[in-house]
């Protein structure tokens, strides 16, 4: 790292000393013992302008004490049959490590439908693992390996991708914009497997829009992606998507599906989640309901991509020959 990078960071550092009470409780729970590693994520999203680096960060954290986001691991989505419904439709879970100690995150992208609960569940749901992934899994992996780990690694399913994918744009482009605005700068390399026809035609309208640090990490991988990911992974670790050319979809019926309720991070998310719940409020019954975030309005980036993503399936879809009627999701809560 430069004398410039290390300057820009005890300039943030300096600016972040006089944070008080609760923004500075807060500020632990997000840097987990590594405050210095937390200030590059944000400099690096600001392109290293402390001034910007600073006011996202202080954003961050407000957003974090209004949202209640410190409680949000002690707050599960019950009953179990909604928080199963929610995984069947919401295709994230996590398959293991790569050799240097990265979580290896999946997302079935193609296949998310994200129609068995309201946006706020599924919200919820996605804050939660980020949380469980920046407050467990990263501090434990830092401690396993005496260093910081801090980021992860995504690998994004896109089998089964079609038109009708333009109804989600709206939930992605929120949960987005909360990652972008709120935890930037976590995933090391973004791999992209199964990648049929209609990504590929989006992939290079979308590519150019992309700021160059995030095109740097986005590598589209041929087929399954499975001997390239053997390179960094071992076989164990891979999601189950890609452990075979044409194993089929990401709807995998069999155990090692890391979408599944039934697979052990969910199983081991879910109990500590319901276990936290219970230290908080030991004597209260655990409501239904789903824990309320208030919904960021898209960043202009995010809005210009979505924007684009939608014109270039219409063209998509009219180029086919297809009439088709797209849903919007809904906000409000069930």
């Amino acid at each position: 790292m430069g004398i410039v990078s290390q300057e820009a960071i005890v300039q943030l550092q300096a600016l972040m000393d006089p944070v008080d009470e609760p923004l500075n409780k807060t500020f632990q729970n997000v840097h987990q013992g590594y405050p210095a590693e937390t200030l590059v994520r944000f400099l690096k999203a600001r392109e290293w302008n402390v001034v910007k680096a600073h006011k996202m960060l202080l954003e961050c954290l407000q957003w974090r004490v209004q949202s209640d986001i410190d409680d949000i691991l002690a707050k599960p989505i019950v009953p179990t049959e909604l928080y199963r419904a929610v995984r069947d439709s919401q295709l994230i879970g996590m398959s293991g490590f790569s050799r240097e100690g990265l979580p290896v995150f999946a997302n079935g992208v193609g296949l998310s439908t994200f129609d068995k609960a309201s946006v706020h569940y599924y919200v919820q749901s996605h804050i939660q693992i980020n949380e469980y992934r920046d407050r467990v899994i990263l501090p434990s992996a830092s401690k396993k390996h005496g260093r910081p780990v801090t980021t992860c690694i995504k690998v994004l399913d896109m089998t089964g991708l079609k038109l009708s994918a333009l109804s989600q744009i709206k939930l992605l482009t929120i949960i987005s914009t909360i990652d972008d605005l709120n935890y930037p700068e976590k995933t090391n390399t973004y791999y992209i497997v199964n990648a049929p026809y209609i990504f590929s035609a989006c992939w290079k309208v979308v590519k150019p829009l992309l700021q160059e640090r995030t095109r740097k990490k986005i590598q589209v991988l041929p087929g399954c992606g499975r001997d390239e990911l053997l390179k960094i992974m071992d076989f164990a670790s891979l999601p189950h998507f890609c452990r075979r050319e044409g194993s089929g979809s990401s709807r995998h019926s069999e155990n090692e599906n890391c979408f599944s309720l039934d697979h052990p991070f969910h199983q081991q998310l879910y109990n500590y989640i319901k276990q936290q719940s219970l230290i908080t409020e030991p004597a209260q019954p655990i409501k239904q309901g789903s824990f309320h975030v208030d919904l960021p309005d898209p960043a202009a980036g995010g809005t210009e991509i979505a924007k684009t993503l939608e014109s270039e399936l219409h063209k998509i879809e009219n180029r086919n020959g297809l009439s088709r009627s797209f849903n919007g999701i809904k906000i409000d809560d069930e």
